[in-house]
């Protein structure tokens, strides 16, 4: 992404976050464009472009009233069906997303004579650290401006024995994988991640969550066969090592609130009000 994108997204986020805050006052868009210091007709091509929808209706998306319906609509799902078989979009998406656990010797060895590179691109979703290695995408995380350090420092806490070089040339070919035009990934992505098993199988079970779908804890832990392990699974998913791609922004609060998100609330709005309007306009074409 250029510059210019990078600059989109935050003029984007900071419009977010403005409706979100003032929703019941029906800012029009005039007041809304002011806000992030565009002209209106600006503003709404820019809105449009990045969401597929007008910014009216992309808040629609995190109402309260709707994401309590989305949430029905999965409990529905799971009580019909395998969580596995939610949909055949999930089964698609399982196809582009295969996850790799370490070995319990690789775990305890911490990376040890692995080599990761590591690269940080701008995404439509804002800047993003990932790291790579032969056998898949092992980090992926969004940083702001100036946290680009803490996030190779945490990183580098989880794999300390490997060994971790810049690639920012390599990275870039599978960022431009992970957000293509579209909302699925290009290809087939392989994770390489370090998780307990119960970890493992926590992040997995995000994986059949479709795209513009969301779920709780409470119906992940029951998709996994510990129903009682709703907490353990939101430390589990606190856990994820690859944003995005193991989706844990589809997981929101029982009464319909998107909940707080390791990258930023508001991200985490922007992120589930993109995938559903994406949805919605792959069901209307």
């Amino acid at each position: 992404m250029e510059t210019q994108d990078k600059m989109n997204y935050e003029r984007i986020a900071a419009a977010i976050g403005y409706l979100s805050e003032h929703f019941t006052e029906q800012p029009d868009l005039d007041e809304v464009a002011a806000q992030v210091h565009l002209s209106p007709f600006h503003f709404q091509r820019l809105f449009t472009a990045w969401a597929g929808v007008s910014p009216k209706r992309f808040l629609q998306y995190l109402t309260t009233a709707y994401l309590k319906g989305r949430l029905q609509e999965s409990a529905n799902l799971i009580e019909a069906a395998e969580w596995a078989g939610l949909s055949s979009q999930s089964r698609v998406y399982d196809l582009f997303v295969n996850i790799e656990a370490v070995t319990p010797n690789e775990f305890r060895n911490a990376g040890a004579g692995l080599t990761i590179q590591y690269g940080y691109h701008d995404t439509p979703f804002g800047k993003c650290f990932i790291a790579v290695t032969p056998r898949g995408i092992c980090g992926l995380s969004f940083v702001e401006e100036g946290t680009e350090a803490a996030a190779l420092r945490e990183f580098k806490e989880r794999w300390a024995f490997a060994a971790i070089v810049p690639g920012q040339e390599a990275t870039a070919g599978y960022v431009q994988r992970i957000f293509p035009e579209s909302s699925l990934p290009a290809g087939k992505v392989h994770l390489l991640v370090q998780g307990t098993n119960f970890q493992v199988k926590v992040w997995q079970a995000l994986l059949q969550i479709p795209p513009g779908a969301v779920t709780t804890y409470r119906q992940i832990a029951r998709s996994i066969g510990h129903p009682n392990a709703a907490r353990a699974v939101g430390s589990a998913i606190g856990q994820n090592p690859v944003a995005w791609l193991i989706p844990c922004h589809r997981i929101i609060r029982q009464e319909g609130i998107p909940g707080e998100y390791h990258w930023g609330a508001l991200r985490k709005k922007a992120i589930i009000g993109w995938e559903m309007a994406r949805q919605e306009l792959g069901q209307a074409i």
